[in-house]
């Protein structure tokens, strides 16, 4: 759900984070070897591992499957991976790319077809680098609340009331469980985090607990 300016103003930086929504592909070229570099949106392992092995399949005979990606917003899930390549000449040059526009929940694979001439270490890192920069070039950065997980229960007949919290507020949700008892579980963005949970304890019968983190 989009944030209107007058929100945004209400919540500090701190609560906001970087990333992509769509995937892109860009491609560099440097003598005779092709890098062809993917862009991911990824919020798990999970979904890295299905996203590399989709661009393996796609690309068997390549001589590298390079990759970085960053995930979550407390900054301590991340990988490199420089395939074969010189250590350091690849994945931390990606991840650097990353970094640089401080985007997280992002993944970039950079294929490399060997054109016959080695490049050396400083032009590894060149073209792991530049590959990585280009795809992001054409993969559009977005703003995103960073939200705390809730689940709320509660009778069918709060429904309207609950559901217009969730619109007002802009939570996102997760998953739900609509019959006679209600479930639902609820991104509540960080900087509305109080009046969400005001509002929704307010509500007759409407039983709110924080999620645990998995």
């Amino acid at each position: 759900m989009s944030t209107s300016v007058g929100e945004m103003r209400l919540m500090s930086e701190q609560d906001f984070f970087n990333t992509i929504e769509k995937s892109g592909v860009a491609e560099f070229r440097d003598k005779g070897s092709q890098f062809i570099a993917y862009a991911f949106p990824v919020t798990s392992i999970d979904e890295f591992k299905k996203k590399l092995e989709v661009v393996k399949k796609e690309h068997p005979k390549a001589t590298h499957h390079c990759f970085a990606y960053r995930i979550g917003t407390d900054n301590n899930t991340f990988r490199v991976s420089d395939d074969g390549e010189p250590s350091g000449t690849a994945g931390r040059p990606i991840l650097g790319q990353i970094d640089s526009k401080q985007l997280t929940d992002t993944l970039i694979i950079v294929v490399r077809y060997f054109g016959g001439t080695l490049l050396g270490v400083p032009g590894l890192i060149n073209a792991y680098k530049t590959a990585a920069s280009l795809v992001l070039q054409v993969t559009p950065a977005v703003q995103k609340p960073i939200e705390e997980a809730y689940s709320l229960q509660f009778d069918y007949t709060a429904m309207n009331d609950v559901m217009m919290v969730v619109k007002q507020l802009n939570c996102t949700v997760i998953q739900q469980d609509m019959t006679l008892f209600c479930h639902l579980v609820l991104g509540i963005p960080k900087g509305r985090l109080q009046e969400a949970l005001y509002r929704f304890k307010d509500i007759r019968n409407v039983e709110v607990k924080k999620e645990k983190q998995k």
